[in-house]
C-alpha cells in the first residue's frame, strides 16, 4: 500500500523531468496586439524573460529561417519590425504593404508573403533586398498566409470573400479559389503539402482541402457541451507533422480542440484561456502553446497526454506565438 500511494507521486515527478527536457532551452515568442510589445518566456519554467516594445498593433510573427530574428507585422505602423533574438533590439523594419496582419516565409527563407487586409493584396517582401517585389490582388480582407512546403504556392484567405485562394509562385497568379464557410481566418499545410487545413471563424468550422484537386474534401465540425454555438469560433491550426493529429483554436468557447487527422473525428476538447486565438508547438511537438486573447496569458498543452499544464500571464490581448528552438 505505500508503494501504491507513491505513483501519483512518481507520476508528477516524472513528468516534470519530460517537461524540463522537452522544453530546454527554447523561448516561446508572443506578441500582445494592444500592448504593442513582444513578451519573451522560458518554454521550461514559462517564466518571463522579458518585455520588449515593438510597433503599434503587432500580430502575426515568424521566425527567421536560422531562428536568429523575429520578423513581426505591426499592423497600425504599415511594416514588419525586425527583432535581434540574441541580443532583443529592433532592426530596421522591412516594408510590408498596408495593415500587414499575417505572414508567411517562403523556403528560401528570403520571401515573405504577408497579408494586406485595408487593399486586398497580398505583398511579396524579398527580405534581403528590403523591398516588395510584388503584390497579388486577392479576395476582401485577406488575412491567413501559408506556403506549400515545397514552396510551389501560397494560400490566403480572404475573410470576407469566404475564399481560400492557391497562388502559384513562379507566376504570382492566383491559380485556383475554393469556397469555405464564413470569414476564414487560418490556412495551415500539411507535411506533405498533400492537403490545406482552413478554419472559418463565424462559419464555426474547419474545411480540409485537396491540395492537387483544390475541393474540399471533408468539413470538420464541433459542439462544446454547455457552450454556445456562436462562441465556438475556428481560428488557430496546428497540425503534426506526422498527420496524426490537428490541434484547433475555438476562439470564445475557451477551447482548443483535437482532431484525429485519419478519421476527422474530434476525440478530445482541452480547456485554455479566454478567447483561444493562435497556436504554436515546440521543436518536438511535445508541447503546445496557446494565445489566449481576453484573459492575457497564454497556455501550455502536454501533448502525448493531451493535457493542459498551466497557463502564464503575458502582455495586453496576446496574438501570434512561435518557439525558437
Amino acid at each position: 500500500m505505500p508503494c501504491c500511494r507513491r505513483l501519483p507521486e512518481l507520476s508528477a515527478a516524472l513528468a516534470a523531468l519530460f517537461w524540463t527536457a522537452a522544453a530546454a532551452g527554447e523561448t516561446v515568442l508572443v506578441s500582445n496586439e494592444k500592448g504593442n510589445s513582444i513578451t519573451a518566456l522560458d518554454a521550461d519554467s514559462l517564466a518571463v524573460i522579458r518585455t520588449i516594445r515593438v510597433g503599434q498593433r503587432p500580430r502575426g510573427i515568424l521566425l527567421s529561417k536560422d531562428h536568429k530574428f523575429l520578423y513581426i507585422c505591426a499592423s497600425d505602423d504599415n511594416r514588419i519590425d525586425v527583432l535581434d533574438l540574441d541580443t532583443y533590439t529592433l532592426k530596421p523594419p522591412l516594408p510590408s504593404g498596408p495593415d500587414p496582419e499575417t505572414f508567411a516565409l517562403h523556403p528560401d527563407g528570403n520571401h515573405l508573403y504577408v497579408s494586406n487586409e485595408d487593399n486586398s493584396l497580398v505583398s511579396i517582401v524579398d527580405i534581403a533586398g528590403r523591398r516588395i517585389e510584388g503584390e497579388i490582388p486577392v479576395g476582401v480582407e485577406p488575412e491567413g498566409m501559408a506556403v506549400s512546403p515545397d514552396g510551389k504556392w501560397t494560400v490566403n484567405t480572404s475573410e470576407t470573400t469566404n475564399m481560400a485562394h492557391f497562388v502559384d509562385n513562379d507566376s504570382h497568379q492566383v491559380v485556383g479559389n475554393v469556397l469555405v464557410d464564413s470569414r476564414p481566418r487560418h490556412a495551415e499545410w500539411t507535411s506533405d503539402g498533400a492537403q490545406v487545413w482552413v478554419s472559418s471563424e463565424i462559419g464555426g468550422t474547419v474545411s480540409v482541402i485537396d491540395a492537387a484537386t483544390r475541393q474540399v474534401v471533408h468539413k470538420i465540425g464541433f459542439a462544446v457541451p454547455g457552450v454556445p454555438k456562436q462562441a465556438i469560433q475556428a481560428v488557430g491550426i496546428a497540425l503534426t507533422k506526422d498527420r496524426k493529429r490537428a490541434f484547433v483554436a475555438l476562439g470564445p468557447s475557451n477551447r482548443v480542440a483535437v482532431i484525429d487527422m485519419e478519421t476527422f473525428e474530434v476525440v478530445k476538447y482541452l480547456l485554455v484561456g479566454q478567447r483561444v486565438w493562435n497556436l504554436a508547438f515546440n521543436h518536438d511537438e511535445s508541447r503546445l502553446f496557446t494565445t489566449n486573447g481576453v484573459s492575457n496569458d497564454i497556455s501550455a498543452i502536454d501533448v502525448p497526454n493531451l493535457r493542459v499544464l498551466k497557463s502564464v500571464t503575458v502582455g495586453n490581448q496576446p496574438w501570434g506565438v512561435v518557439v525558437r528552438p
